[in-house]
C-alpha cells in the first residue's frame, strides 16, 4: 500500500482504548490518529481527520455508537467501520449490518481475532487500490467469505457465557484465586479453576503460587 491505514478508537474505557492502540501498532501499515471517549469527542475527530477506519462501541458516556454510524452513513463518509461492544442484542447486530459495518466483534475481544479483522480488511483495501475490475471469485471472496464469522470451538467443559463472565473479572481485579473467581460469578472453586486454567493455556492470564496465613500455597491469576 502507498500509505498507512489511518484508524480512530472510540471507547469510553481508556485503559481498553490504550490496549487497542498498543495491539494496532504491532500490524504493519496502521496509523492510530486518534483516541475519543465520548460521542462529542469522536464526532469532532472524526469531521477533522476523516480516518479510513473507526474501532466503535456503542455505549458512550453522552450517546450511542449506532447513532454516530447513523451520521457517518448520512453525511456519506468514506470511513469504514468496525464495531466492538458488548450488546449481544441481535436488533443491534442488524442495525450495525445496514450502516455497512464491516465486522462485529464482541468484549472481551481476543487480539488474534481483531488482527483477523483488520487482515482481511488491509487485503480488500489492496486489492480496491491494484485492481481495475472485478470478476466473481473476487466479489465472493470480499462478501462471502467466513473468516470473519468463524467461531472458536471452545473445548468440553468451557462455557462460552461463564468465560466472558471470568474475563471480565480481571476488568476490575489484578488478581484472584480460584476461590475468590468462584465466588465472584457465583461458581465453585473447581469450576472457576478450570476457567482460569484455560485462559492461562490460551495466554491470557498467567499464574504465581502464594502462601496464605497457615502456609498452604494457592495459585493466583492475573492477567499475562
Amino acid at each position: 500500500m502507498n500509505k498507512n491505514i489511518r484508524i480512530i478508537i472510540v471507547e469510553d474505557d481508556i485503559g481498553i482504548a490504550e490496549i487497542h492502540r498498543r495491539n494496532l501498532e504491532k500490524i504493519e501499515s496502521l496509523e492510530v490518529i486518534g483516541i475519543a471517549a465520548s460521542k462529542d469527542e469522536a464526532m469532532t475527530l472524526l469531521d477533522v481527520l476523516t480516518p479510513d477506519l473507526v474501532l466503535l462501541d456503542i455505549y458512550l458516556p453522552d450517546g450511542n455508537g449506532l447513532e454516530i454510524l447513523r451520521e457517518l452513513r448520512q453525511k456519506e463518509s468514506s470511513s469504514d467501520v468496525i464495531l466492538i461492544t458488548a450488546d449481544r442484542d441481535m436488533n443491534t447486530l442488524q442495525e450495525a449490518m445496514r450502516g455497512g459495518v464491516i465486522d462485529y466483534l464482541l468484549k472481551p475481544v481476543i487480539f488474534s481475532r481483531l488482527e483477523e479483522s483488520i487482515n482481511k480488511y488491509l487485503q480488500q483495501k489492496k486489492q480496491f487500490t491494484e485492481r481495475v475490475d472485478i470478476d466473481q471469485s473476487m466479489v465472493d471472496a470480499m462478501l462471502h467469505s467466513n473468516t470473519s464469522t468463524q467461531t472458536i470451538r471452545l473445548p468440553k467443559g468451557i462455557d462460552g457465557v461463564t468465560l466472558d463472565k471470568v474475563r471480565q473479572l480481571f476488568h476490575i481485579e489484578k488478581q484472584l484465586t480460584a476461590d475468590q473467581a468462584g465466588e465472584l460469578i457465583g461458581a465453585s472453586r473447581t469450576t472457576a479453576r478450570r476457567y482460569l486454567e484455560y485462559l492461562i493455556s490460551s495466554g491470557e492470564l498467567s499464574a504465581d503460587l502464594s502462601y496464605g496465613s497457615v502456609g498452604r500455597p494457592e495459585r493466583t491469576y492475573f492477567k499475562a
